[in-house]
């Protein structure tokens, strides 16, 4: 009957204990697998020959200071692409709230020009608010006519000014930033066509 290595000598379990610690105790060197060669788990070191030499190292440490320079670099852009992606999600979720508004401040303001006094003040606290949103009016009497901007609904020739200029606004643009929510209706003013 073969003995078992771990059972005492009354038949009982013996206990067996490792030491886990990285650094040895009483050397405070670093206990690495490579270092452990002798049966009873303690560190029998290196010998001389097998260490490292300083040019060695040298180019250890470089190769490991480029590593976290890239990693961090990585790690910036990636805060700033998160900063740069929830600016565009908040933008265009601002963009698509004023877009449904849009015809509330129309009827609002075309109350507003019947005289209603009403519409008169609840036009200026809606523009307020929503100026504050970032939200910007597009088109005034008087502008030079701006194709990107301005949708011409009617032209009236005028012998007074060589360029074409919004004579009234039919129905104001919006802009948030500089992203334009829909374009002002002007009626135009401008040189006669050439014959």
């Amino acid at each position: 009957m073969s003995k078992d290595p771990h059972l005492g000598h009354e038949g009982e379990r013996s206990v067996v204990m490792r030491d886990a610690r990285r650094t040895d105790p009483v050397i405070l060197r670093s206990r690495r697998r490579q270092d452990v060669c002798g049966p009873d788990g303690v560190g029998q070191g290196r010998p001389d020959s097998d260490r490292m030499d300083p040019a060695r190292l040298r180019e250890q440490i470089a190769d490991l200071t480029e590593d976290l320079q890239r990693v961090k670099a990585e790690y910036d852009n990636y805060r700033k692409r998160v900063r740069r992606d929830r600016m565009a999600v908040r933008e265009i979720a601002v963009v698509n709230v004023l877009t449904g508004l849009l015809p509330v401040l129309d009827v609002v303001e075309a109350a507003r020009r019947q005289g209603d006094d009403a519409a008169e003040v609840l036009f200026d606290v809606l523009e307020e608010r929503l100026s504050a949103l970032g939200l910007r009016t597009v088109g005034a009497a008087g502008e030079r006519f701006d194709p990107n901007t301005h949708e011409a609904i009617d032209y009236c020739a005028s012998g007074t000014g060589q360029e074409a200029v919004c004579a009234e606004v039919l129905r104001h643009g919006y802009r948030v930033g500089d992203r334009l929510l829909r374009p002002a209706q002007v009626s135009v003013a401008g040189p006669a066509p050439a014959a």
